[in-house]
């Protein structure tokens, strides 16, 4: 039943409900929206303005899938509604169906080619999708047209310096940060490149930006920035000081809940048996994945640039599709915001899948990555960290996939993952205590399945690549059944695309500066070590 989109949508600028709900949601006042739409909508099941708002409120607060719902539902009652079909391109691309929102981002573009939201909006998920070029060329139209869009230079200078191309992408964050001084995503960009030192001047300039910054992302951006600033100047103590005051505003915004970790650590140690894996075999048979997973800041990046260096891999990126798998397996019980790591309640229903269904999962996760893979190459690499949490899923669907750990000593790993910001998914990560705790539950779950699935999952400890590089790349190889090939040993040379915060540091031969670089902090990590427990003495490496 199609609607009158222009007579709604004139109706809902005078709508008094509505404009009442449009008044909250900008104050963000997200949960009085919510009630306002729905006893709206209630009376008005068809209007697809109503349905957009509310989308829009599913989508703030995590709930994608329901904003999924919402804005198909729109665009069904009023195919025309382009800007629903705006949202939808978005809101497809968290809930990782990135084939779907390609297409609706092209029939966007096809009654409005040059328009550059539209474009911006393909640009997003061609990025997503490793379509880099393609990418490049959509930023660079845009660009060409509008040079004032600051945040768009960012976007540029993130997809130059994916593909090695680093002297450009400083060029677009400088030029972002000309456009606008006090943006602090620019500042941090710069500063993530880890090999694009500030100099007096820029220190300056950040602090400028910072006394006059009034949004919190600004000034969350501008404190690790010069965090990393003066940790390149070796002024550790006032370094420590801004990385603290970053991560305290970041996680102020985050809902991450330490205990929710805990608990699905202790749920795999109550469920996933090795008789509840003997009771269950099948899944599909396909060998093609490599997982890499582990913490992030563990070395998975490195692990992964050494494989994408071996004529039978294929690197992609950190892949979200087995947390979305773990997402749908929980179906209602799911929690009302998705992130990286999916939910930690799906496993009971996982349990319950009869083996053709855990076949299909399979097969729906090879299908879903298929888009990321941009070579005949038989396997590839999913380096998503998080999924160290889902091992028994991965075993229960790709019972032939190959699963590699990237450990690294808990102090080190744990202060890298602190003072780097993540644009998304790893709310552990900006406190002390809770970067600790994560590790020990990272490491509770993973000596789990090394119990009931001895052998199932390599390990690789990065200390180890750093002393002997070529043994540890040879073990590897072997785990995952492939020859040895001297162009692994050359991995930096390897000039493929990387995805992550260390794509710049994977392009330079390995060294050990990194290994002890916490010590330089370590009066100050008191609540990290303390959250560690015995862990830092148990580690294999001093």
């Amino acid at each position: 039943m199609a609607v009158d989109l222009s007579g709604q949508l004139e109706r809902a600028m005078r709508e008094p409900e509505l404009v009442q709900a449009a008044t909250v949601l900008r104050s963000n006042q997200l949960a009085v929206a919510e009630r306002l739409l729905r006893k709206y909508l209630h009376a008005r099941p068809t209007d697809v303005p109503a349905i957009r708002m509310l989308a829009e409120v599913a989508g703030r607060l995590g709930r994608y899938a329901d904003a999924e719902v919402l804005l198909a539902r729109a665009l069904e009652l009023a195919p025309g509604f382009d800007a629903a079909r705006a949202n939808y391109v978005t809101v497809l691309q968290r809930r990782s169906k990135f084939a779907a929102a390609r297409a609706e981002a092209d029939r966007l573009l096809a009654k409005a080619p040059d328009d550059p939201g539209y474009l911006a909006l393909k640009a997003g998920v061609l990025v997503r999708t490793g379509d880099y070029e393609e990418a490049m060329r959509a930023y660079g139209s845009i660009l060409a047209r509008d040079p004032g869009q600051a945040r768009l230079w960012i976007s540029f200078g993130h997809v130059l310096k994916t593909v090695g191309r680093r002297e450009e992408s400083v060029a677009a964050y400088r030029r972002a940060i000309a456009t606008e001084p006090t943006l602090g995503d620019a500042w941090w960009s710069l500063a993530n490149l880890k090999t694009a030192p500030f100099d007096a001047g820029d220190v300056s300039a950040m602090e400028a930006a910072l006394a006059q910054a009034t949004d919190v992302g600004d000034r969350y951006h501008l404190h690790f920035a010069l965090g990393k600033a003066l940790e390149d100047a070796r002024d550790y103590p006032a370094s420590f000081a801004h990385y603290d005051a970053g991560n305290r505003l970041r996680r102020a915004e985050l809902p991450y809940d330490a205990a929710q970790t805990s608990a699905h650590a202790q749920r795999t140690a109550a469920l996933m048996t090795t008789d509840a894996f003997v009771a269950r075999p099948g899944g599909e048979p396909s060998p093609d994945p490599i997982f890499v997973v582990g913490l992030p800041r563990a070395g998975s990046t490195l692990i992964e640039q050494i494989l994408a260096s071996h004529s039978a891999v294929e690197g992609t990126m950190e892949l979200p599709d087995i947390a979305a798998i773990a997402t749908e397996l929980a179906g209602r019980e799911a929690p009302r915001r998705e992130d990286e790591h999916g939910p930690p309640g799906y496993l009971p229903r996982l349990l319950a899948q009869t083996a053709g269904e855990r076949a299909a999962l399979g097969r729906r996760y090879i299908e879903r990555t298929r888009i990321q893979r941009k070579t005949a190459r038989p396997y590839f690499v999913d380096k998503m960290p998080n999924n160290f949490a889902h091992i028994g899923l991965i075993h229960q669907i790709l019972p032939n996939a190959k699963i590699i750990d990237a450990r690294r000593h808990p102090m080190a790993n744990g202060f890298s993952a602190w003072k780097q910001h993540f644009a998304r998914g790893q709310g552990f990560s900006y406190d002390l205590g809770e970067v600790g705790r994560y590790y020990a539950d990272y490491v509770a779950v993973m000596d789990h399945y090394d119990r009931v699935l001895p052998g199932r999952v390599h390990r690789v400890h990065y200390e180890a690549m750093v002393a002997n590089p070529e043994r540890e790349v040879r073990a590897m190889l072997v785990y995952c059944g492939l020859a040895f090939e001297p162009e692994c040993m050359a991995f930096h040379e390897n000039r493929r695309a990387v995805r992550t915060a260390s794509s710049e540091q994977v392009r330079r031969p390995i060294s050990a500066e990194a290994v002890d670089h916490w010590r330089n902090y370590e009066p100050w990590l008191g609540p990290l070590r303390d959250a560690l427990g015995d862990l830092p003495e148990r580690y294999p490496y001093p």
